[in-house]
Parts: C-alpha cells; sequence; structure tokens
C-alpha cells in the first residue's frame, strides 16, 4: 500500500534494477502505445516476483523510487497493488471459462468505551452479509466469496505477497461456491483503542471482461448502491459490533478500501474522542479545549490533538491525526481539524507551531500529546474514569 516510506536506498540486485529501470521509463512514456509496452514488461516483472514471495525487492525498489521519481513510484506501486488485489482464474470444467478476480474490503469504523469486536463471523451473519453484497454493490453476473472473520487492521495481510495470497485463496473460493474459514490462533493479537476500524474481506469474481460493481451497469448508480448499502448492510454488519458506534462504508477494491477507511477515520476518532469525554466527564463540549500540535520525524508524520478541561493544564486525553499519502507541512490540516474540533462544540483550541518529536511513554508505550505550556505530556483522565476505559484513539 502507498505510504511513507524510508529515504535509504537499500542495494538493488539485477532484477529489481530492471524493475526500478522499467518504472522510470514508463513514467517519461509519451504515447498509449508505449505504455502499452512498458506495462507489459512491468506485469511480467511484477507477477514473477509476486509468485516468488519477493516482498523484500518490490519494496526495495519503492523505496529507491520514493522522493527521487514521485510519478514512477506512483505508476510502479499502483501496478504492484494492482496485480496483488486482482487475477484471473481459469474453470477447467466449466467449458474452460476464464474469470477475474477482483479483492475488495468493507470497512466500518466503530468506537466503544468497551473492546470492539473483531474475530470469527457466524456463518448465517456471513451470509447475509453476502446476500446485501449482491444485491446493492455488486454486479448481476457477480459473485462473491467471504473470509468468516472480522479483522482488525493489525489481522489484515502485511505486505504485497500475503494480499495477492489471500486474493488467490478467496478467489478459488469464490470460483468453486464456498467461504474460506480463518483460523483466529494464526492472527496477531488485536491492540486495544477507544475508535478503530474493522474490515470483511471477500473476492468478487465475474466472467472476464464482465463489470465487479452495480454502479458500473447502464442502470446502476454509485450514489444509490451507497445509499442502499449503508441502509441495508449496516443492519447486516450491527450484530457484529454490540455495544459499538459505527460508520459503514462502501465496499471497494482491497486498496482503495483501506485508504479510504484510514481517511474518514481520522474525523470519525475526532468526533468519538469529543462524544467520549463529554460522557465521561458529563460536561458539554464547550469545557473542553484542544491543543493541536505538528509532530516530526525527519519530516511531518502526524498531528497530535490533546485536551484538557476549560484552562486547566492538564491534558487528560489525546488522539492521533496521522498525514497520508501525498500530505505534509503544505497542507491545510491544522485548518481542518479546527474546522472539525468547532463543529463538534469545542470553543477553545490552541494550535501550536512547535515542531515536536515523535515521543512515546517510556513506561506504558502511548502517544505523548501536546499541553497548553507548549510540553509533551501523558494523557491521564481524573482517576476514577481512568481505569475504566483504554488509554487513547486510534
Amino acid at each position: 500500500m502507498k505510504r511513507t516510506r524510508s529515504s535509504r536506498h537499500a542495494r538493488l540486485t539485477p532484477r529489481i534494477e530492471t524493475l526500478v529501470q522499467l518504472a522510470e521509463a514508463y513514467a517519461r512514456s509519451s504515447s498509449s502505445l508505449e505504455d502499452a509496452a512498458w506495462e507489459r514488461e512491468l506485469d511480467t516483472l511484477i507477477i514473477s516476483l509476486i509468485e516468488e514471495h519477493n516482498e523484500e525487492g518490490l519494496n526495495a525498489a519503492l523505496d529507491h523510487l520514493h522522493g527521487s521519481n514521485s510519478r514512477a513510484y506512483d505508476m510502479l506501486a499502483d501496478m504492484i497493488e494492482a496485480h496483488c488485489e486482482c487475477l484471473s482464474l481459469r474453470d477447467h470444467g466449466d467449458q474452460d471459462k476464464e474469470y477475474d478476480v477482483q479483492l475488495i474490503a468493507v470497512p466500518v469504523l466503530a468506537w466503544s468505551r468497551f473492546n470492539i469486536p473483531s474475530g470469527t463471523i457466524p456463518a448465517p451473519l456471513l451470509e447475509t452479509l453476502q446476500v446485501q453484497l449482491q444485491a446493492h454493490v455488486l454486479a448481476a453476473n457477480a459473485r462473491v466469496a467471504m473470509a468468516n472473520f472480522l479483522f482488525s487492521p493489525d489481522h489484515l495481510p502485511h505486505g504485497f505477497c500475503p494480499t495477492a495470497e489471500l486474493t488467490r485463496e478467496l478467489g478459488e473460493a469464490a470460483l468453486h461456491h464456498r467461504s474460506v474459514s480463518i483460523d483466529p490462533a494464526l492472527l496477531p493479537e488485536t491492540m486495544k483503542f477507544l475508535s478503530d476500524t474493522r474490515y470483511v474481506l471477500g473476492a468478487v469474481l465475474v466472467p472476464r471482461g464482465e463489470v465487479l460493481f452495480r454502479w458500473q451497469e447502464k442502470d446502476g448508480k454509485r450514489d444509490t448502491a451507497e445509499r442502499n448499502w449503508l441502509n441495508q448492510g449496516g443492519n447486516a454488519m450491527q450484530p457484529l459490533l454490540t455495544g459499538c458506534a459505527s460508520e459503514l462504508l462502501l465496499p471497494q477494491a482491497y486498496f482503495t478500501a483501506c485508504r479510504d477507511s484510514d481517511r474518514a477515520s481520522r474525523p470519525f476518532s475526532l468526533q468519538a474522542s469529543i462524544e467520549f469525554l463529554k460522557t465521561t466527564l458529563d460536561v458539554p463540549a464547550r469545557a473542553l479545549r484542544a491543543i493541536v500540535a505538528p509532530f516530526y520525524e525527519d519530516d511531518l508524520v502526524e498531528y497530535r490533538i490533546g485536551f484538557t478541561q476549560g484552562n486547566d493544564k492538564q491534558v487528560i486525553y489525546g488522539l492521533v491525526w496521522p498525514l497520508l499519502e501525498v500530505e505534509d507541512e503544505n497542507s491545510d490540516t491544522p485548518a481542518q481539524i479546527e474546522a472539525l474540533l468547532k463543529q463538534h462544540g469545542i470553543e477553545q483550541i490552541i494550535q501550536l507551531d512547535h515542531r515536536f518529536p515523535v515521543e512515546f511513554c517510556d513506561d506504558c508505550g502511548t502517544p505523548l500529546y501536546p499541553s497548553p505550556d507548549g510540553e509533551i505530556v501523558h494523557a491521564e483522565l481524573p482517576e476514577e474514569e481512568a481505569d475504566a476505559v483504554p488509554r487513547h484513539l486510534h
């Protein structure tokens, strides 16, 4: 997935040097015919590297291009992602018919004072989700296979090659009209946050060249599909998120869905933090104050927001607003955060322009947040509330 990458360039093997050179040539292309020629060479090499599980090589090529040739980097990243979430399958038992497969994600944002659920999805609920997807999101000739698991971000495949493996497994399941069972014992433990994202994953299979989604059909519209999914899909998802406030997002191709949910999770977490503090402290939003500050590694990587009660100096809670994709210190992020804070009733807002380091508590590992005095401190709820909730928002 496109993300902030290391600026250090590892030594490239001859094949990875070729991959970099092809990407740079593709970025300089001046016609569609030249594009097609470079794409064919890149397709062949990328597929070979994925089949060899050469995750290190793919990342080395992207790291090499990052910062030195942004156009080549973006084009290569798009092609790698496409080959990880899309593939072709042949059904030798059905007149040797060929199919296209697309990995999709069904994201939902959630927050709760209690643990946000993840884990195995009961078969009846999985079947209901599949019915709603096929009714409102997928094209008429599409079939879908779902993984029977509600994934947290910690559970998602880490890397291009594992993503490609999951796409193939789910695609084969769709070809043979079955679901995929996930063994929870093979997945890492989910970190606990007050606000987080959950995903249901699946693979859509269609006859070669046919459309995948309802809005691609002549009588389909994206906004209609989204509205119907939010209404009907939300009812299907709700039993999986008992005790949570949630916001359903439109199912899409895997990498796009993940990026869109990352972007949507930031204002959702901000709203969740304010609602949490209002109910926990039994105060109106106007009784809270927000301190917003930028945090740097080599470059700006995130903003952190500390909350106090009124003019009190003690930071009682905080959240992290990470920068995504092409955002940097020239973006209007501070204004966006301030507008959202005001929208949700926060009247007192301090914007700091210090270059704070990305630091965490040595004892518990939680982020340190900006204080009204321009320092970074541990956020501490009043003692009577502190033991009942997670330490910070995701």
